[in-house]
């Protein structure tokens, strides 16, 4: 079984060699091992590809593979929900010198938003398009990962970046400390109506609290979308039932490999969290844990 995840400075990673860990330990006969990958766009087509995968991804991503539209399409994936896990927040990244301190702001600058293959991109480009902002020519547009935004941003030769991801986010975490330098986290639930009644409804707010990140000015508010846990529907009921039982059996183990483990819990597993239907095997678990999912 391999784990589809994400880049290394992001929340997948470390949580996705967290489950491989748990599963391979705790589930006879199954042996798992955790990918780096681009982030959702990818995990979804691995998941495709027929070989036995475990994705992680964000709900408006498994959207579009699930109805074989934008980057899926004439191309649809036959998927099913194990779990849903946290939720994904939309940071909008920049640093003081920059000057930027709204969304509007961004007009003109170099920005990054998000490597390709991730759901960041995805949801970067949607939350440009509700700002009234065209993402190829109201802005220079670069395609990078969260680790490698956050060197670029260092170097000076990107004015912000887009990211969406767990708290925390390492790389994130990585900008804030660095000497020099002080973090600003610009405001993006503006553009959440207009995104829902386009794409449906995957986006709330929330909020980053300002102790998230060091040197945060400020709670910050942002555009949330959920993420879940991914498996083909050709997936035998006995195995999805498995891998949801461990999960919670040795949630503990999870959690010391990242906290968001903490957010994964039976009362979030709810049909309007996810874009996706429940896999079979993970109702049988819900159902004998007196869970229900509509």
């Amino acid at each position: 079984m391999s784990i589809a995840t994400g880049g290394t400075g992001g929340v997948y990673y470390p949580m996705g060699g967290g489950l491989a860990a748990v599963l391979s330990k705790h589930i006879p006969g199954m042996s798992a091992t955790a990918e780096v990958t681009g982030g959702s766009i990818d995990n979804l087509k691995l998941v495709g590809s027929g070989k036995p995968y475990i994705a992680f991804s964000m709900s408006d991503a498994a959207k579009e593979a699930q109805a074989g539209d934008g980057k899926f399409q004439g191309k649809p994936i036959k998927l099913r929900t194990l779990l849903v896990l946290y939720p994904n927040l939309m940071h909008v990244v920049t640093v003081e010198s920059t000057n930027i301190k709204s969304f509007k702001d961004l007009k003109g600058k170099h920005i990054s938003t998000g490597a390709p293959g991730s759901a960041t991109e995805i949801m970067a480009f949607r939350e440009l398009e509700a700002a009234g902002l065209d993402k190829d020519k109201d802005v220079s547009r670069e395609r990078l990962s969260v680790a490698e935004s956050v060197n670029a941003i260092k170097d000076r030769k990107i004015d912000a970046f887009f990211w969406v991801g767990g708290l925390p986010t390492a790389a994130v975490t990585d900008l804030a400390n660095t000497p020099g330098m002080k973090i600003e986290m610009i405001e993006n639930t503006e553009g959440i109506a207009a995104m829902n009644k386009k794409y449906g409804n995957l986006y709330f707010s929330t909020v980053i609290p300002k102790t998230m990140y060091s040197g945060m000015a400020k709670d910050n508010m942002v555009a949330a979308v959920s993420n879940i846990l991914l498996v083909s529907e050709s997936m035998s009921d006995a195995d999805a039932y498995k891998i949801i039982k461990a999960i919670f059996d040795f949630k503990t183990e999870l959690i010391q490999t990242h906290r968001e483990f903490e957010s994964v819990k039976l009362e979030n597993q709810k049909s309007l969290a996810t874009s996706i239907p429940f896999h079979p095997g993970a109702l049988k678990y819900f159902k004998e844990n007196g869970v229900k999912t509509e």
